[in-house]
């Protein structure tokens, strides 16, 4: 308690813990999604290299590096909530190593899908 010069009062801050961020809960679901929807890329186009599988593998890898790029985009702008300084009464947000596992994620799924992409086209010229 702060005493408020000049008067009989004083203030009162109230402890707040820490609130983890929907950001970074956000960014590692889509990072890991990315990630599981990179294996279906490369399982339909190594399977299914005769039947069509650079079709399905394509339609995969869209999907895989949209939620790849939205899982590293999401994961900085949790990054950047989490950082940011609060007034002792505000919410502090935690959870820095969710979201860098989110960037983290997101990365390697994109990364595989259009690799997986290749892969499959490749197996599907020869």
């Amino acid at each position: 308690m702060e005493a408020v010069s000049g008067t009989p009062f004083g203030v009162v801050h109230l402890d707040v813990a820490p609130v983890t961020s929907g950001l970074a809960i956000g960014a590692l679901v889509a990072g890991i999604a990315s990630v599981v929807v990179s294996l279906l890329v490369i399982c339909f186009g190594v399977a299914f290299k005769n039947d069509g599988g650079a079709w399905a593998s394509g339609a995969f890898a869209v999907l895989g590096v949209l939620a790849g790029v939205a899982a590293v985009v999401v994961g900085l702008l949790g990054r950047r909530q989490i950082r940011r300084p609060a007034a002792p009464s505000a919410v502090q947000f935690s959870g820095r190593g969710l979201a860098m596992a989110g960037i983290s994620c997101g990365a390697a799924g994109a990364l595989f899908s259009a690799l997986g992409l290749g892969l499959a086209l490749l197996l599907a010229l020869t």
